[in-house]
Parts: C-alpha cells; structure tokens; sequence
C-alpha cells in the first residue's frame, strides 16, 4: 500500500528475499514470483535487519552487531561467530592540532592572551609570548563558549562534566576546580556574557530564554523568553551590559518576525522597550560613556525575517547604525555644530597643581615622574554610572551619518567609537565610526568575526584560519599582531569521547525534538538499549550508525547524523570530465553526445564547447597530454584523472585511425550533474514545446531553496505567453515554503489594458491563464512534499506520477558535536485544522504513473507524457480565449 519499506531485494533460487518494515521492526521476507505470495521468514523484535547479501543458496544479515545466516532448506537463521584480530587503530588516544577546531573566541581584558573553545576544551593562547594551555582537558567532557572575566580573574563556560550542560567558573590559570552553577533551562546554553563589574552573567539557550546568572550565589533570573521560533540551536538573541552593570540591552523576536530591543533593569527586574517594533532592531550595545546606547534597525528586512518563505529568495535586508540618547536633557553627540570664538584665559595649571601637591603633603619634586599632582592623587577610575529615563526613549534616537547596508556585530572601542563589520559582496571588513570626527572609515580590511577587549582598547579578529590581536586607536593591514596558534593541539582519547557523542547526540533530541511524547518512545529506555553497543565500537563510523538506529526508534524524516573525526583521512582526488557520453569504436572513444552549456556561467560550463574548441558527437578522442588513449588499456576517467580546474591538451580527430585530427587545449570540470540536469530540463521543454505546438509550458523546479527560485524565474516567466503550464517537481530536494511558485501559479485574471500599438496588455502579465498540471515522484521530499500538498490545496491542478517521499518535518539548527560531527532532532512539523499531515505519509498523485529504468533507457517519460496528455485534455475542454477589445468609446 505504499506506507512499508520494502528495501535490499536479492534474488535466490527463483524467489526474491528482501527487507521490510511492514510488521513494525525490519525483518527477512521471502517474495514468490509464481504465487505472489510473501513470507516473514524471521521475527526479530529488538533490532533490525540490515545488510542484506544472497549467494550459494544462503541469506546473510546482520541484527543486533552480530552476523546472521538463514538458510532456505531448514528456515532457520543462526546467529554466527566471527573472531578478527585487529589493531583498532582508531581507538588510539592521539593529539590533534589545526584551525578547523576553534569554534569559539574571546580576548582577555588587556589583549594579552585569547581563550578558544577548541574540539571540547577550553584552551587559552598568548598573544605574543608564551605557550598554549589547556585550561580544562577533559576528554570526556563538551566544553563549549568560553568567555574571559572583564576582571581578568577567571574564565565562564559551559560545560557537561555532570552528565548536562551547567555554567563553570574557573580561575584563568587553570589552576583549582571549577565552579559549578547549575542552570534550570532546556539543556543547551551559548554566549555567556559578563557584566563590566564581573558578578554577573548573562547567557542564553536552546528554549529561546535569556537569563542572568549572579557568579557569588548562583541564583538565575529569567530575563525574557523569545515568542517565535527561529532557525540556530538558540534563542536568536543579542544582549550587552551597561558600563555600570545595572543595565542589559537585549533584542526578541515578535511573532510578526521583528526584532524589537528592550533594556532590562537589574535592581528592578523589569524591561522596558526602546523601539516601537515597526523597524527590525539588532545587537544594541552601550557607550563606554554610559550616555548613549548604540543599534543596527532595518526598515526593510520584514520579508527577509520571514525565513520560511521561498518569496524571500532573493532579497537582501539592510541596516543603518543609530544612537539612543539615554537621559532626558542630554545633547545629542550629532546635534548641529557650530564653530564659536574664545575667550583666551589665563593658565591656571600650574596653580592647581602645586594646590593639589600641596594638599598632598608632597612638593613637586616629590611625585611620580611624568606625573602631576593631582593625577597621581586620583583613585582607580570607577565605571560612569548609566542613567536611563527610560520614557520618551523612541524619541531620543537619531541615525549616525552612515549610508545603509548589510551590517552585523556591532560593539564599542573606547568611549565615542563605534565598531562593525560591513559586508560587500559578500566580503566583510571591520569598519570604526568616531562620533568625535563623525566619520567611518575601514579599520581591518578582510575579517569574518572580531571581539573587542573588556578595557576597549585592542581587538581580536579572524580572518580565515589566522587570528589577530591588535589595537583599537589605529587602523591595522591584516599583517600585524598574529596570534600563533601552530603549537596548539589537544588530545583525543576515542573511547572516552565516543560515549559522550552518543549521550549529547540523545540529549540534543530530547531537547530539541518537536515533539514532547517523543512519538511515544520512552526515550530514556531508547538511551539504555542503543548504550548496550558502545563498548563495541571500533570506528566513528560505529558510533554513527549506532546514533542513527536510536534516532531512528522516533519514526520521523530529517533523522540525520555525520562527520565526525577518524585518525585517517584520506585526501579527496578530483577527477576530470569533459561533459559527454562515450561509445566504443575501433578501440577508441567516441563522443556519443556532447552537453551543451552556458559557458558564461561557471556552474554549466561545458569543456567541450567552448570557444575554439567545438568538439562534435562522431568525433573521436585519440589523445590526451600527447599519450595515445586505446580504450581497452586505458579507462577514460583514470586517463583525466586530477585534471580538473587545469589545462589539458587534447587530440580528437574524425576518424578512430587519428587521420586529420586537431590539437585543442580544455579545462575538464570536477562535475557534471549541472550540464546533465540542464540538458535533462531543456530535453523536456522541447518535448513539451512540440507535443503541443508551443501552448504548454514547462517548468522545473530542482528544490524550494534558492536554486529552484532561480530556475523558476528563468523558465516560468519567458513562457507566461502560452496557455498551460506543466510544473515539474521529481527529485525536489525541498527548502522552504514554496508560496512563491504557488503564488504566481494561482495568479486570477485581473484586466486587459488597450493601447494604440500592439496587443493589449494583460493584468497580471506574469501568469498563465490556462490548466496546470504537476509531475512529482517518490524522491520530492520536504519541501518537495510540502509544494504538491499546496498545489492540491490551493485547487491549482491534477498531480501526475508516484507518492512523494513524506519527509515534512523540518531542522532548524544544532549544537556542533565534540568531534565536529552533527545529528539532527526534528524540531518543525506540520499541521492543520485536519490534524497532523503529509509526515511519513506523502502526497499521493491523482494519477499514477510507474517510471521504470526500462521507459528511461529506451528514451522515453511516462510522466511527463502523461502530463502533457492531461494539459492537452483539459485545453481541449477549456480553451483559453481572451476578451475581443470592445469598440472604442465615444465621450
């Protein structure tokens, strides 16, 4: 009926043994050709059947980590013991060392060392002199978001030493023992950020909540829980501390996607808004001054906050930076300037010194050198307290005199100087606005991601896999203040860490799941049954499939897991294709047929059509590099091997023998699935085109993501001028909500307009008029479930082809694994007034149309032609037919 997996079919003495879940778990089933009769031959309840091999009249299996036999004569399967004496090399504890595990940066105070979440542990490096230092080595335990004291005394992170995520406060040096602040929220926490006086803490987790945590006792506050859901693994917040610790800044998310920014009230535990919610407010963060708060706002970003929408594809929200003024009476730092005359007045320093030495006790000649009196009198600088009137807030803010334009990271220098990266073409740079001068200007001209020091006063920025400490008074080139991370390594002991991946790997689906009866699993039991196999673990691989069999007791799609570190890893050879399809003749290659592509275009650039080279099917390739190719020595692909991205000289001729061949140079491409999925959409548009004289279109969406955006925009609206349209969506890869494709497709008739010249012009021109119809097949999936499920809904039209694959769930983000490997805990499912929908079932066509290799093989689609048949059909009965212009009108 569909709704069973029957998978891994093997042909054994006339019958065919396969997999399925049509009973519950996987097992053994036998087909019979002659009778059409199934059988379950075993009846394994725990684990599953997998890997399934036939041959010498035995089935082989495995269930449970163990290698099973069934024999066909006795049905009966038998549990076999294997005994393999191997190294295990990859449970050898080993150092690792590289820039790909830095996952998280913070400088010290003064910028004199850089504390990095690295591969789990929380390592500090200086920035000039000295060695690294592992301030945790905890092999078995994540640490992760580490953060620098603005006292310089001790070092913030969040670490699972317990068995779950809590904040640890350690000294700097690494010396004692943590700290240990539980925290009460949904398991996973990020960013903790400390306040200026270093008693407090403010971080954030995966429930969308932001607390502030006091160091001394411990004791958490609930700062603001977010309304909407957004994609990352935590609340998609930003937060930063008044100079004087009584205040937070933060930004939350309305259920209209705007971001709105609020100050917090530490002694009143209260907040209080700064915007009116009609602009999208990001990052706020105080002066050093105390008097002003600084924060990016968007007046256009509304449809790109609506991430969910594939109508959004393609545009682009900008920022401008703007200044809130915090107390009433306080002059604008922007306010109109005026140069005026001074009155000269006489020196009074020289009096005032020798006052304040005098009130000292000391003569001049007693204090400091290079120093005044009353310098040397002062006592350490306390931090300026930050007084809001928080009424009449919206009122006080004005925009610093920077253009608009796609901004991000915004945070402060020394008093007056603002800091932000701006990204241009998808280059960002690190930019500084001085409200004294009032000007911008580039500060670092390429980095992905800075930091400013506690004191304001230096900058840690990276740049690719270099990362740098420099001052903030001057610009820097990129060259000065490399920090020196080559010495930097950590060791990894496998078995230690791999029960902790598997453990986080669970939590992360207990929390993170959409669903909290966890499709009625009892998920502590699944933990205990799938724990049983870690002592057996001998490859990363192991532990990865072990982690896919537990998510997948939850019976849901978008189950995923991968990467991960091995001890071995091979290097990636890329290959070198030419973009064609080859016969064998005479013992040479011969093109069959070249693919066509648009060689302005980097991602369908065809090798063979280039400019000045022009190779033709018929055409044989007689040599490459100067080396003579014979087809039964020398396979195509291992002759253009690693030849990708460089110049290869060629010899192609007309004939086998080489008579009147040609040298020509090309650059083979590492792959050619765009060139094939092009010529595979332009075949199906001419078949469309000429089935039907030019009235249908057709259309090819590849997914509901950006790049099936840009497909539908280049085919469907060159072809808004005939009467149907056929929208093909097989192998959709899904994305997003596909409201763009529907939209345009469910577009109703508006008007003629007449004009003196031409034809009349019809509202809306981008629409076709006529019947629609749909292709869609068992590999459209997740969006690609969602887009037929709407083309239903909406009425739009009949559904040609097979069930689609019923994966509507969606991942919106999740904390990196130890190892750098990753799993996902669905945490987005659909549903309407009917109930749950479209997950683990699909959406069925009204009209069934098996695809077999046969049909494809021969040249021919089922599908489509059926399509173009219905499109046909429902033409025929419901002509598209334009209003006749009226006689003109006599006023």
């Amino acid at each position: 009926d569909g709704r069973a997996n029957d998978v891994d079919p093997q042909w054994l003495d006339g019958a065919i043994y396969f997999r399925s879940d049509r009973d519950g778990e996987f097992n053994l089933y036998r087909f019979d050709p002659a009778s059409r009769h199934v059988t379950r031959l075993t009846t394994h309840d725990d684990f599953p059947v997998l890997g399934l091999a036939a041959a010498a009249n035995r089935v082989v299996y495995e269930q449970a980590g163990y290698l099973h036999l069934y024999e066909p004569e006795t049905r009966q399967a038998r549990r076999l013991t294997i005994g393999i004496g191997t190294d295990l090399v990859e449970r050898r504890a080993r150092f690792v060392k590289g820039p790909e595990w830095i996952r998280a940066m913070a400088p010290s105070p003064s910028g004199a060392r850089v504390v990095f979440e690295y591969r789990g542990e929380i390592v500090t490096v200086p920035a000039e002199k000295g060695d690294p230092r592992n301030i945790t080595a905890t092999m078995a335990v994540h640490e992760r978001s580490p953060e620098w004291s603005p006292d310089g005394r001790s070092l913030a992170y969040v670490s699972d030493a317990g068995g779950e995520y809590a904040l640890h406060i350690r000294a700097q040096d690494g010396k004692g023992e943590a700290r240990v602040l539980p925290l009460k929220g949904s398991g996973f926490y990020a960013t903790p950020v400390w306040s200026p006086d270093s008693t407090r803490i403010a971080l954030r987790d995966n429930g969308r909540h932001l607390y502030v945590v006091t160091v001394a006792t411990g004791a958490t506050v609930t700062v603001a829980t977010e309304s909407t859901y957004r994609p990352g693994p935590f609340a998609d917040t930003s937060y930063a501390w008044s100079p004087d610790s009584r205040w937070l800044a933060y930004t939350t998310t309305s259920s209209a996607q705007v971001q709105s920014a609020l100050l917090y009230s530490i002694e009143r535990r209260q907040s209080f808004p700064i915007s009116d919610g009609l602009s999208d407010v990001s990052e706020p963060v105080f002066d050093r001054n105390g008097k002003y708060l600084y924060l990016f706002a968007s007046t256009n970003a509304g449809p790109v906050r609506d991430w969910f929408s594939q109508s959004s594809a393609d545009m682009r929200a900008t920022s401008a930076i703007y200044l809130v003024v915090l107390k009433k009476g306080e002059v604008s730092p922007l306010a109109k300037e005026s140069d005026e005359e001074k009155a000269q007045e006489a020196d009074k320093d020289a009096t005032k010194d020798a006052a304040a030495a005098a009130a000292a006790g000391k003569t001049s000649a007693e204090m400091p050198p290079g120093t005044t009196p009353s310098a040397a009198a002062k006592p350490p600088a306390s931090p300026p307290i930050t007084a809001i009137d928080v009424d009449g807030l919206a009122t006080r803010i004005v925009a610093l005199p920077i253009p608009s334009g796609e901004y991000s990271s915004l945070q402060v220098g020394e008093t007056g100087k603002v800091f932000y990266l701006r990204r241009v073409d998808g280059k960002a740079s690190i930019q500084q606005f001085d409200l004294k001068t009032r000007k911008a200007e580039a500060y670092v001209p390429a980095a992905e991601q800075y930091v400013i020091t506690a004191d304001g006063k230096k900058l840690l920025y990276r740049n690719g896999s270099s990362f740098h400490v420099v001052v903030t008074s001057k610009k820097a080139d990129g060259s000065e203040g490399k920090v020196d991370i080559d010495a930097l390594q950590v060791r990894v002991d496998p078995t230690a860490e791999w029960p902790q991946i598997f453990d986080e790997a669970w939590r992360i689906n207990r929390d993170y799941f959409y669903a909290t009866n966890y499709h009625g699993r009892d998920w502590p039991a699944i933990r205990r049954k799938y724990a049983a196999f870690l002592p057996h673990l001998a490859h990363r691989t192991d532990l990865a499939r072990v982690i896919q069999w537990m998510t997948s007791e939850l019976a849901v799609g978008h189950s995923y897991g991968g990467g991960g570190d091995t001890r071995r890893k091979p290097g990636i050879v890329p290959g070198g294709l030419l973009g064609a399809d080859y016969d064998v003749v005479s013992d040479r290659y011969r093109f069959r047929k070249v693919y066509g592509g648009l060689n302005w275009n980097p991602s369908l650039r065809s090798p063979l059509t280039e400019p000045g080279v022009d190779v033709r099917a018929g055409e044989f390739l007689i040599a490459v590099q100067g080396v003579d190719v014979r087809a039964s020595s020398a396979n195509i692909h291992a002759v253009l091997e690693n030849t990708a991205g460089k110049l290869v000289e060629l010899t192609v001729g007309p004939t086998a023998d080489g008579a009147g061949s040609r040298v020509i140079k090309v650059v083979p491409v590492e792959s050619e699935a765009a060139l094939r999925n092009r010529d595979w959409v332009e075949g199906n548009l001419r078949k469309v085109t000429e089935a039907s004289k030019g009235r249908v279109a057709y259309v090819y969406v590849p997914n509901t993501a950006g790049l099936g955006h840009e497909y539908f925009k280049r085919y469907f609206f060159p072809q808004t001028n005939r009467d149907a349209i056929i929208v093909d969506e097989r192998f959709n890869g899904g994305g997003q909500v596909a409201d763009y494709y529907i939209d345009l497709l469910r577009r109703p008739l508006i008007s003629y307009w007449a004009t003196r010249y031409g034809e009349a012009i019809r509202t809306p021109a981008a629409a076709v008029m006529g019947p629609k119809v749909m292709v869609t097949d068992e590999t459209a999936g997740s969006g690609g479930d969602l887009l037929p499920w709407m083309f239903r809904k909406f009425k739009v039209g009949p559904i040609v082809g097979k069930r689609t694959w019923g994966g509507l769930v969606g991942i919106l983000g999740y904390p990196v694994l130890m190892d750098g490997g990753n799993v996902t805990a669905p945490n987005l499912a659909i549903f309407t007034e009917d109930g749950w929908v479209v997950e683990n079932e699909g959406v069925a066509p009204d009209v069934e149309v098996e695809q077999t290799p046969a049909d494809v093989i021969k040249g021919g689609d089922p599908q489509l032609e059926r399509a173009i048949a219905m499109a046909l059909e429902a033409l025929a009965k419901s002509p598209v037919t334009p209003p006749k212009r009226p006689a003109d009108p006599v006023r």
